[in-house]
């Protein structure tokens, strides 16, 4: 009756974590994967409680089993690549191409070996043994590599997992672990005593139950689509090897002692509480919360200094060089101090304009929309006048005018200034601390300083290389314009050729047909061109007046010429801005969706007031391009066949004049969402 509750529990388990896994994540290759390792793995119980229920047909449902366990290699291999790991075939090293490739060694046994072959009984009716062949022994031993080889790959996922990826992952990585390694066990166990004891089979059902449900609990709870990149050539000095080899020194000592000890002793009972007991002290072991306790308790009472000045260092240095992008910079430092300073979440705050407020640019949590750091803020004046650090827990969060609900919300405990010569540059807000307790001291304030110096340098560095890029792509304006100029000089001179032979021959029909066919397409290119050549200016003149911002999108929306496919709507809200400037952004923006859905829409514009004024405009178009969103604002890059790349730029630019920002949201395929916020 047990092993029937057992089962029945794991497959259920089982087949609930492939359905919210393919309803979560479709048929990717990592969703694709899980789901086979899961059936092979139900599969495999479903098989074996019939080969315990129906012993007269021993060797019939036997040669089932043998094929299910035959796929368990390839199976559990394809999960430990690709689950929660960045996929890409160029990444994954030869040694496991290798491995992949000879996982197709055992279906081909299974099915062209009878299961005679591999496994004998003399009495399996009475005693619940199936003992081992010489070609059952290689057989179950191969197999019993590839879950070590899966094992292996699992840890290394977790230990290239940033603090927030491992908490995301931790059961998901628990639960699949418990079960290779209790197959680990119950195979090494069947190579120990030439023969596999069916009366393990309920620790199996059970471990299984478990892994399901904590895998289950991870889907539901903590949620998929962590990505993680695991090094190519990343080294197998690995903690599942060692656990492995003492493990299997352990059988080996036990064998010798069943011979004074004998058999009498419930194995399966104490195998299961002994695996039990390892599986909660993984789970233990592996909370960040007792790892960041247990690492101030030994600074405080074993060292001198809480840290390893030399090797945090070093650590934040190679991680900011590691940036290949400003979003990849910054995401960077976030990531090295939530890292050293046991944060679960943080939020990189970067000054908009020369005296504009602080506002958010990267975030490790849900993004702080609307939350700024005014610059008139006393606490902020202080961070920019003496590099002072902020303890939220000395500071009231009344004190920030545009800020203090994102401090109370995210628990934020720590604002730390990034300065550079030029003043503040940036604010890192870290909040969530993983170990609620810790105290923080003037060891953390200086090792704070020393990193905040070291990220204001590098965004200071960024900041002036995008300088020097702008400029240089300015200086090639100036060329292009060059060469625009000088088809206006050859227009001109047709223009003159035409007027002068006009004094001789003004009088002839046929001239006259002529001359006005030449000026008609002189005037279009003239159009064409001085349309290339409308300006850039470095700085916005505005001429601000109270604007109803949702009669100015009706307006913008009618001059873009898309009556017919553009929805206008939202509330009233009145703004202080350049009417005509604010014109040329949503109707540029109008524009770029009608072209994205070919003229057919539907475009939606939409008008609000959330934290700010804002514009939306929505299409449902082809999307913005992956590799082209880095370059979105860039002047004279575009994915139009006949555009010259200005007109998102002049948006940005006319936007931020006004203290604003523009916010993107797109998907290949999707559509997009340009959000203007005054």
């Amino acid at each position: 009756m047990m092993q029937v509750v057992l089962s029945a529990g794991a497959v259920l388990l089982s087949l609930a974590v492939i359905g919210v896994t393919i309803r979560r994540q479709g048929l990717t290759l990592s969703a694709c994967a899980t789901v086979a390792a899961l059936t092979a793995a139900s599969a495999l119980e479903v098989l074996d409680f019939m080969v315990m229920l129906d012993p007269d047909r021993l060797f019939e449902w036997k040669r089932w089993v043998l094929a299910v366990e035959s796929l368990l290699p390839a199976a559990w291999l394809s999960y430990s690549l690709t689950h929660s790991r960045r996929t890409a075939t160029s990444a994954v090293p030869r040694l496991q191409w290798f491995f992949a490739a000879a996982t197709a060694a055992f279906p081909l046994a299974a099915l062209l070996l009878p299961p005679e072959v591999f496994i004998y009984s003399p009495d399996f009716a009475t005693e619940r043994v199936l003992f081992l062949t010489v070609h059952g022994y290689y057989f179950y031993l191969g197999l019993l590599l590839f879950v070590v080889v899966s094992l292996v790959n699992l840890e290394g996922t977790y230990s290239h997992a940033s603090l927030l990826e491992r908490w995301r992952i931790k059961f998901d990585f628990i639960g699949a672990t418990s079960y290779l390694a209790l197959l680990v066990l119950y195979y090494s166990q069947g190579l120990l005593h030439r023969s596999l004891n069916m009366g393990l089979l309920p620790v199996r059902s059970l471990i299984l139950a478990l892994a399901a449900a904590m895998m289950l609990y991870s889907l539901l709870a903590r949620g998929s689509g962590v990505r993680i990149a695991v090094s190519r050539n990343m080294a197998y000095k690995s903690v599942v090897l060692v656990a492995v080899g003492l493990y299997l020194v352990a059988v080996g000592v036990m064998g010798e002692g069943l011979r004074y000890f004998g058999e009498g002793f419930p194995k399966a009972m104490a195998i299961a509480t002994l695996f039990c007991m390892g599986i909660a002290l993984v789970v233990i072991l592996l909370s960040e919360t007792l790892r960041r306790r247990v690492r101030v308790f030994i600074h405080k009472n074993f060292y001198r200094s809480k840290y390893d000045y030399q090797t945090q260092w070093l650590h934040f240095t190679d991680l900011l060089a590691s940036a290949r992008s400003s979003d990849g910079l910054m995401e960077a430092i976030l990531a090295g101090y939530s890292g050293v300073f046991g944060m679960n979440s943080g939020v990189l705050f970067l000054k908009s304009g020369d005296n504009g407020p602080f506002r958010w640019a990267v975030a490790r949590e849900q993004a702080p929309v609307g939350a700024f750091f005014s610059s008139n803020d006393l606490p902020v004046r202080r961070m920019a006048e003496e590099g002072w650090i902020v303890n939220l827990r000395e500071v009231s969060p009344e004190e920030f005018s545009g800020a203090g609900e994102f401090v109370r919300e995210n628990s934020v405990v720590f604002l730390i200034p990034l300065s550079s010569g030029e003043g503040l540059e940036g604010i890192v807000a870290l909040g969530r601390p993983v170990h609620e307790g810790e105290l923080y001291h003037y060891e953390d304030y200086d090792l704070m300083k020393t990193m905040a110096r070291q990220a204001a340098s590098a965004l200071m560095n960024l900041r002036l290389s995008e300088e020097l890029a702008s400029a240089r792509e300015l200086e090639v304006m100036g060329r292009v314009s060059t060469f625009i100029l000088h088809d206006l000089k050859n227009l001109v001179y047709t223009l003159s050729l035409t007027v002068d032979n006009a004094r001789d021959h003004i009088a002839d029909p046929e001239f006259q047909d002529d001359m006005l066919g030449t000026l008609g397409n002189t005037v279009n290119r003239m159009k064409l061109l001085i349309a290339r050549l409308r300006g850039l200016p470095e700085k916005q003149s505005l001429n601000r007046e109270e604007v109803d911002l949702l009669l100015l999108a009706g307006e913008s929306a009618g001059l873009a010429g898309g009556r017919d496919c553009v929805r206008v709507g939202g509330s009233a809200v009145c703004a202080h801005v350049d009417r005509e400037e604010i014109q040329k952004v949503v109707m540029n923006l109008v524009v770029n969706a009608l072209e994205a859905t070919e003229g057919k829409g539907p475009v939606t514009v939409e008008v609000g007031c959330g934290n700010a004024p804002y514009i939306r405009v929505s299409d449902s178009g082809c999307g913005i391009p992956e590799a082209f969103r880095a370059h979105l604002f860039s002047p004279f890059r575009t994915t139009k066949k006949k555009g010259l790349g200005i007109g998102l730029y002049q948006c940005r630019r006319i936007v931020e004049a006004h203290g604003g920002r523009i916010d993107v949201e797109s998907a290949p395929g999707q559509g997009a969402t340009f959000t203007v916020w005054l």
